[in-house]
């Protein structure tokens, strides 16, 4: 909400005040003010012109040489190439040595070997936006106001010497989104009472609009208020140069004194209007209705739209004629032939308003007023206001009565409050003067019954309506600096980690520990990226209206976004990366409305585990690397005995051959692989290895945990054990049945060897084995651990038909 500090000096006197003190006075009682812009500031020897002979530059078939009165003796010559340029015109100077917007210095110099004294300036090289600039002056320059005096400052005719305010506003102050909505706020902080000039209608009473018009509403649930007066006679022209200052000033661009009155009305008042064209209506009824599938109209943007049954919209009882509380209809607007105007004054349902312009992305300011809420109270008068100053600006006259198919009248609320109540919740020692002065500032009348105020809300403060309400404006006037500051009292507790929390700290210290490095990728990802290493085809979650199509829809899956980090780096000639993230992902459940956030943990690796040096050969990731780091992982949950690993070759986007599926008490918690060289090309990344697990499975398991026990006084015996075994039979089985049969004594396993070649059957591999025993009561003898040793032989050979080497 731009607020134009001139403007509300006609409600209230300011005099002792400036624009920042004002500024700061606000943002301190509860609305924030997001800048303070005086839009003069920057520029400078900018003045009126008048240009008394304009004629074509000889050299040129676009440029004319101007002779411009600027109030000194002799008339200045200017080189103008704006194509609306002519005698007679009151223009804006830019004089040499002047500063135009960007802080561009503009020098005399000759064009086309004509001198040129400075520059004739459009409302653009002021620092105006295209959006504001009136069509007509869209590609040219602005004609000044007859009135306007040769020399003197350009700046106060178009008020750009006027302090603009911007409100930041919150949706439970729509109050604040009009003029006289801000000055009842200003008011009440400066203590003053804001005088509005109200007008009064003036009717033909020999006409009757009921003669040209009936309105109706169809359906009642989504209109709360809906009026119409119709005006004739009307002459469009511009709107007078104080209305459209006034308008750009607010960034509302002026399209001519009708549309221009409803804009007008729309920030005094924060009541949006719209004005249609009687005789392009098609019919003699308005009808208020909800919109029929495939129904179609083309909207003041010149864009065809397709409604549906939840579009509220208005009708000349056969179509729709406009988007109700979005935007008009273009076959009804208002333009140059237009001789009677009708206009709509109204309150609809928010919810249908905010659903309609989400749909179509149609925000303007009278879709974002009707979302926040209406003050019902001046619905009419709002509506008698903009019909009288037609008849000023417009020369109409405005037919008797006004059209009406819903009134509302809102019901009084009030609110019952005690004086200790609202000492004990501020930690003040207000009295009932003090108090009482407050709501007479804001505008609030009360009456004392006993100890309790019983408060009277006008209809323009529709946010308040309970004790809290009325505490939080008491402390908004009274001043939250004066507010004493008072320290909690109480007993102080502990501070402690969840069971969560302490496991996901335990995961990072050990990744990081291992040499990798956290990431954070985007939950917006793209439809394709999303649903890549899911783990379930579940329905993808997407947003309504994304930023772009990259960030469309939310993950089902971590290892995309680690993959864009790897290219991304790899394309800056990083080779070596290891990342590692843990986050959410996101599955939509046919039976729930939320979608299901699970908490993952992500891993990837490319390029060089160890760098070449005098003393290491380089060693490139592979897929050991990654599974060493999570059994590493799982050791520290207490998990790595219940954890199996399982080859698999149903995950589309990973190398068949090199991926396994990690298994915990039953169920799939996560995957362990190398990047498909297709997936992998389409990042356009190196040989990757990924791991992606469940963290909530793991975390909400039951887990033995790490047990801690001194070592050993005794000295521990080594066994190697050399078996040719069949191809096909893995490492975790041959590792299951030692454990399980190498006795109480042995402590450890390790997989010293694998070999495949020449001496070795195709069908067959060797591998050794190291068995670690121990006995932390006493020293072990080698019959007992030749004992374990054979029981371990037999069952090897039993189980997998192995040979000892």
């Amino acid at each position: 909400m731009f607020v134009s500090y001139k403007w509300l000096e006609e409600y209230l006197d300011l005099a002792q005040t400036t624009p920042q003190e004002l500024a700061d006075k606000m943002s301190r009682t509860g609305i924030e003010v997001e800048n303070v812009e005086i839009p003069a500031e920057g520029l400078k020897k900018i003045v009126v012109g008048d240009v008394k002979t304009c004629v074509p530059h000889p050299n040129s078939d676009h440029l004319s040489i101007c002779q411009v009165d600027i109030g000194e003796a002799e008339l200045s010559q200017i080189i103008c190439g704006a194509p609306n340029i002519a005698a007679g015109k009151k223009v804006i100077v830019a004089l040499p040595n002047s500063r135009i917007t960007g802080n561009v210095k503009i020098k005399k110099g000759k064009m086309r070997g004509e001198v040129s004294n400075g520059m004739i300036c459009s409302l653009q090289e002021l620092g105006y936006s295209d959006s504001v600039v009136p069509k007509l002056y869209a590609n040219g320059i602005y004609f000044l106001s007859e009135d306007a005096v040769p020399g003197s400052s350009v700046f106060p005719y178009l008020e750009m010497d006027d302090a603009i305010v911007e409100l930041s506003i919150t949706p439970n102050r729509a109050d604040a989104l009009s003029m006289r909505g801000v000055a009842h706020e200003v008011g009440a902080i400066y203590d003053q009472i804001p005088h509005f000039k109200n007008k009064q209608v003036t009717e033909v009473q020999a006409d009757s609009s009921t003669n040209y018009l009936s309105v109706k509403i169809a359906d009642s649930a989504n209109v709360q208020s809906y009026h119409m007066r119709i005006v004739k006679e009307v002459q469009i022209k511009e709107s007078p140069y104080w209305l459209q200052t006034r308008l750009m000033n607010a960034g509302i661009r002026p399209i001519n004194n009708v549309v221009d009155i409803t804009n007008y009305v729309l920030l005094e008042y924060g009541q949006p209007l719209h004005a249609f064209d009687y005789d392009q209506l098609g019919s003699k009824e308005i009808v208020v209705r909800q919109g029929k599938a495939n129904e179609t109209l083309v909207t003041l943007d010149e864009e065809k739209r397709v409604l549906n049954k939840e579009n509220l919209v208005i009708t000349n009882g056969k179509e729709p004629i406009a988007l109700a509380g979005v935007m008009g209809g273009l076959d009804s607007e208002i333009t140059d032939q237009t001789q009677t105007v009708v206009i709509e004054s109204a309150v609809f349902d928010a919810i249908s308003v905010r659903k309609t312009a989400k749909q179509f992305n149609l925000r303007s300011e009278a879709s974002a007023r009707f979302e926040k809420g209406i003050n019902p109270a001046t619905v009419i008068e709002a509506l008698d206001f903009a019909a009288a100053m037609i008849t000023e600006l417009g020369n109409g006259k405005v037919l008797s009565g006004i059209l009406s198919a819903a009134s509302y009248q809102p019901e009084e609320v009030n609110v019952t409050i005690n004086l200790k109540k609202i000492n004990n919740s501020l930690g003040t020692r207000l009295t009932t003067e003090e108090v009482g002065k407050i709501f007479q500032r804001l505008g609030f009348t009360y009456t004392l019954e006993k100890e309790a105020f019983v408060v009277t809300i006008p209809p323009r403060r529709w946010d308040i309506t309970i004790e809290a309400d009325i505490i939080e404006e008491v402390a908004r006037i009274y001043g939250y600096d004066y507010l004493p500051s008072t320290l909690p009292v109480g007993e102080s507790l502990a501070g402690s980690l969840t069971k969560q929390q302490k496991l996901n700290r335990i995961t990072k210290q050990l990744l990081e520990g291992t040499g990798l490095t956290e990431a954070i990728s985007y939950v917006l990802t793209t439809q394709e990226k999303a649903t890549q290493f899911a783990w379930s085809k579940e329905p993808t979650v997407s947003i309504q209206w994304p930023m772009n199509e990259e960030r469309a829809v939310l993950r089902q899956n971590i290892i995309s976004g680690l993959l864009d980090d790897i290219a991304y780096n790899v394309a800056r000639k990083n080779p070596n990366v290891a990342f590692y993230e843990t986050g959410k992902v996101f599955y939509q459940k046919n039976t729930e409305e939320l979608p299901q956030e699970i908490n993952h943990l992500g891993i990837a690796l490319t390029g060089l585990k160890e760098e070449k040096d005098w003393q290491t050969s380089k060693q490139l990731v592979d897929f050991y690397t990654v599974k060493g780091i999570i059994e590493a992982l799982f050791t520290v949950y207490g998990i790595k005995g219940a954890v199996s690993f399982k080859a698999t070759a149903e995950w589309s986007n990973l190398h068949p051959g090199r991926t396994a599926n990690i298994i915990f008490q039953g169920n799939v918690i996560g995957f362990v692989g190398q990047v498909h060289p297709a997936t992998a090309k389409q990042y356009g990344i190196p040989e990757t290895y990924v791991c992606e697990l469940d963290l909530d499975q793991i975390f909400a398991s039951e887990r033995a945990g790490i047990q801690y026990q001194p070592v050993s006084k005794y000295p521990a015996v080594k066994r190697d054990i050399a078996l040719l075994v069949d191809r096909t039979v893995t490492n975790a089985a041959l590792f299951t049945t030692i454990q399980e049969n190498g006795g109480n004594y042995l402590q450890d396993i390790l997989l010293f060897d694998v070999y495949q070649g020449e001496t070795v059957s195709n069908t067959k591999k060797s591998m050794g084995y190291t068995l670690i025993f121990s006995n932390n009561e006493a020293t072990l003898v080698d019959e007992e651990v030749n004992q374990a040793l054979a029981k371990v032989t037999s069952a090897l050979i039993e189980s997998h038909q192995v040979e000892i080497r």
